[in-house]
């Protein structure tokens, strides 16, 4: 199958069409050349609207981390984006609800077979780290203090949320040192 049709049968799942508050609307970018590989948690409300991935304060954030600009960041022969959860789950009581967990395993294989050309796999947030990252740390501050055990294959990040500007105070360490890092990679891949 080409990586078009396996796209037309993402962005068409119904999978848990009938547990999603909005209903489906699945977001995805990803094109054979891409480099970089974005996996996230899910859409907030905003990217459901939009079908746009990252389309909100925690994109604005996340491409000042990256360094790059929207035309390089929604390019999909440069950037794919797959989140754990390609459809908006709904509201919990402090923030969206989790991933839904039926998207990664019924996806992410396929969808990664089909990107040879990846370099880099930035994993945002705990969700993608449980499910990609072995013999992690317990806490998502170590797991990122430790992102170079992953490398040169992953960069565990923190979620770019509003939200997490409290964690970003507490950890200047990252902003110094591992966003230089990550920079200075993206701009020599891209």
């Amino acid at each position: 199958m080409s990586l078009d049709a396996l796209l037309k049968q993402v962005r068409a799942c119904q999978l848990c069409a009938s547990d999603l508050p909005l209903g489906a609307n699945p977001v995805v970018q990803a094109a054979k050349e891409a480099r970089l590989l974005i996996i996230g948690q899910a859409p907030g409300t905003r990217v459901h609207n939009t079908s746009i991935p990252w389309n909100d304060p925690s994109g604005d954030r996340l491409r000042q981390w990256l360094d790059i600009d929207k035309d390089t960041f929604y390019d999909p022969t440069k950037v794919a984006i797959i989140p754990m959860g390609f459809c908006y789950p709904g509201k919990g009581r402090s923030g969206d609800l989790p991933p839904r967990k039926e998207c990664a395993p019924a996806w992410h294989q396929k969808l990664l077979q089909q990107l040879p050309n990846i370099e880099l796999t930035l994993l945002i947030g705990q969700y993608s780290q449980n499910y990609y990252l072995t013999n992690k740390p317990k806490t998502l501050t170590e797991t990122v203090q430790h992102w170079q055990d992953w490398e040169p294959d992953f960069i565990p990040l923190p979620h770019p949320s509003p939200r997490n500007t409290l964690w970003l105070k507490k950890n200047p360490w990252f902003e110094a040192n591992v966003v230089p890092y990550l920079q200075s990679r993206i701009h020599s891949m891209l």
